[in-house]
């Protein structure tokens, strides 16, 4: 956000901050949650070069839904099903482990 518009925020009586300020989140929290979102995203990208979200939801034994939570980030998707779902779209260890050694 731009200092001048922080400035006439605050001056107005709004509160400006982080989410993780705001949600009251430790800093191994908002890792976390930075992590699911790069693999999220990362299957996303990768889904949409090789298979359609059925195509993968069949090999995992799951929906269609379920696999667009995963690539949306939704909070009720573990890692490992994000981690699975790459693999089925080819992803090696060390791409996944590439994905998240970029998060800050």
């Amino acid at each position: 956000m731009k200092e001048t518009k922080r400035e006439k925020l605050e001056k107005k009586g709004w509160k400006v901050g982080t989410i993780s300020e705001f949600l009251d989140l430790t800093q191994e929290e908002t890792t976390l949650i930075e992590i699911k979102l790069a693999l999220s995203r990362y299957l996303k990208e990768r889904r949409q070069k090789s298979m359609t979200q059925t195509e993968i939801a069949e090999k995992l034994h799951s929906s269609q839904p379920r696999i667009a939570k995963a690539e949306n980030g939704d909070a009720s998707v573990s890692i490992e099903l994000l981690i699975r779902a790459m693999l089925i779209t080819g992803a090696t260890p060390q791409e996944i482990g590439q994905v998240i050694a970029q998060v800050r």
